[in-house]
């Protein structure tokens, strides 16, 4: 990397007329997020609330390969090894903070996911206000292929996607493109990539009283069929089953190719993790807003991180050694204590989320 490159900022803050441009900066590691990354964008989203000039926030990331990867998760493994659980639950204070700031940001929020949208990704561009996807978009919560589980307000989107589309995203980590987050409830309009730059220039010089939305609208274009969405017989019949293993039983009775996969999938994640997961899910859908989901989120979170070998040694076998090979403990589902997911939703953790 060159001197140039490594002294320019993580997060790119502009205020052209009445748009506030928030860029995510840091294109060699897919605009991972970090501590620093998500206080520079609360502190311009703190000023711009403040300044009667700005009309619109727009947040994007830098290059074409996405918006964001998610967090920095060789940062919360370094955490985790080190005993320093205080660090770790400050990162997710923040981080839960912001999403929460996003949804409920007086101004309107439009989020460019361009490319890789995951994990933290989802956490800002889930709950903007005006959420933009392109046709190289790839967006997931694929938190179970670590040994955790969805978080950033994540459940909230994954408890009120159509039918049990939640819980199978969830607990598979599967990858939406366009068309099918659109159909999840995770994107309101798709815009071709090579239209963004037109779209950022026509939300630059709008003419009042035209919004936000209006202007999307001049360049969306309607998805294709959602591959995810045709898929639903299977998916709902399959995922609606009370427990994990219930799941992959009625997976294996389909008899179906893609049922059959996502069995083998299953088999293969941390036991600990699809079973919080699946209860998280469900546990969302009767609760009342983002911040209570964020809230049921951080315990189970910190849970993880500071009781739990599975996360560390997800992050060891994906992002460490790369071996791609956890052992997780337990290593079925057969092994699993029938209070694990009483357990996790009964921790408390050692500091309040909301001040």
């Amino acid at each position: 990397m060159s001197e140039a490159a490594e002294r320019e900022p993580s997060v790119l803050i502009r205020r052209s007329g009445g748009l506030g441009h928030v860029r995510l900066n840091r294109p060699r590691a897919l605009n991972a997020l970090d501590l620093t990354m998500i206080r520079l964008i609360a502190a311009a989203l703190e000023d711009w609330e403040h300044d009667p000039d700005v009309g619109i926030v727009l947040l994007d990331g830098a290059g074409e390969r996405g918006l964001c990867a998610g967090g920095d998760v060789r940062g919360l493994y370094d955490q985790i090894v080190g005993g320093d659980a205080a660090a770790t639950a400050a990162f997710f204070r923040e981080e839960y903070a912001l999403n929460a700031r996003i949804a409920e940001y007086p101004k309107p929020v439009v989020v460019f996911a361009d490319g890789i949208t995951m994990g933290g990704g989802i956490g800002l561009a889930g709950h903007a206000a005006v959420r933009v996807v392109t046709d190289r978009s790839r967006l997931a919560m694929p938190e179970t292929r670590i040994g955790f589980t969805p978080d950033v307000g994540g459940t909230w989107l994954l408890a009120h996607a159509p039918g049990r589309l939640g819980e199978y995203l969830a607990l598979t980590g599967a990858s939406m493109d366009a068309a099918d987050a659109v159909a999840a409830g995770f994107a309101d309009h798709l815009v071709r990539a090579e239209h963004l730059a037109d779209l950022h220039d026509a939300l630059l010089t709008r003419a009042d009283p035209a919004t936000p939305t209006e202007l999307v609208l001049l360049f969306d274009e309607t998805p294709e069929a959602s591959a995810l969405a045709a898929q639903r017989p299977w998916i709902d019949e399959a995922f609606a089953a009370g427990t994990v293993p219930e799941i992959i039983d009625r997976l294996r009775a389909r008899g179906e190719d893609a049922a059959s996969a996502t069995a083998d999938l299953l088999g293969t994640l941390s036991p600990t993790a699809l079973t919080v997961t699946l209860e998280a899910v469900r546990r969302a859908r009767a609760l009342p807003n983002l911040r209570a989901a964020l809230e049921q989120e951080y315990g189970l979170v910190l849970w993880f991180a500071t009781t739990q070998p599975d996360l560390r040694e997800g992050i060891r076998a994906q992002l460490v050694d790369k071996d791609r090979n956890p052992s997780w403990r337990p290593a079925t589902l057969d092994e699993l204590p029938t209070d694990a997911a009483a357990s996790a939703f009964a921790y408390t953790p050692p500091t309040a989320l909301w001040d």
